[in-house]
């Protein structure tokens, strides 16, 4: 089971194949965007809000969480415990500047899922028995939509994490439906896009060709 004991392996891995970080940065429609992502075939949304006060936080989280319980999708957080727990997220997702892993694992119930972004292959290592259930890794190529994102780890250091990580994993940053495959074929467990589906012209159908080119 996951560290969570909510989803065997297996099914979480599945369940983190076509991952959409959803940013109010990064859209003027940030509800009907990841509706018509969630409609294209989006397996768990993310919520990013780091510029958001906590009410507007809570207020579109608990929105998009009632849309990815229509569509059969994991809603997760960024960073905000406070507002996944309030508003009955999925899980949340922190990094190594966030709680720690293993205090968020203390104060959340059973089958909650924690995703963890680590810096180090001995973060990544690691990740499994501080009770991460998934690591995101990355940037796999460089990107504008962190400012913190760090050096690309490229695919060659992609595929050296990824070795060593003891829980799925999901390819992040940089991601496009053209370059996906490659990210999926180092063995991931899925991608985390924002730009490819959020400034697309048609999120929906940018989600149907990303599911399609990682084989979904």
């Amino acid at each position: 089971m996951a560290n969570g004991g909510r989803f065997p392996a297996d099914e979480l891995r599945e369940r983190l194949r076509v991952y959409l970080v959803s940013d109010p940065e990064a859209t003027d429609d940030l509800i009907g965007a990841t509706q018509a992502s969630l409609d294209g075939g989006a397996t768990c949304v993310q919520l990013r809000a780091k510029h958001l006060d906590g009410y507007d936080f809570w207020r579109r989280a608990v929105t998009l969480k009632t849309l990815c319980g229509q569509y059969g999708a994991l809603f997760i957080i960024n960073d905000r415990l406070d507002i996944a727990l309030a508003c009955g997220a999925d899980g949340v997702h922190v990094g190594v500047s966030d709680l720690p892993v293993d205090v968020v694992r203390g104060m959340v119930p059973a089958g909650f899922i924690i995703g963890y972004s680590p810096q180090t292959d001995e973060h990544v290592m690691a990740s499994a028995r501080m009770g991460a259930d998934y690591v995101g890794l990355g940037p796999v190529y460089a990107t504008g939509s962190k400012a913190d994102a760090g050096a690309p780890l490229g695919i060659a250091g992609l595929k050296l994490q990824l070795a060593i990580s003891p829980v799925p994993v999901v390819g992040i940053g940089g991601i496009t439906i053209a370059n996906a495959p490659e990210v999926m074929a180092t063995g991931a467990d899925g991608v985390a896009v924002i730009s490819a589906i959020l400034k697309a012209a048609d999120p929906a159908e940018a989600t149907r060709r990303l599911a399609q080119a990682i084989g979904r």
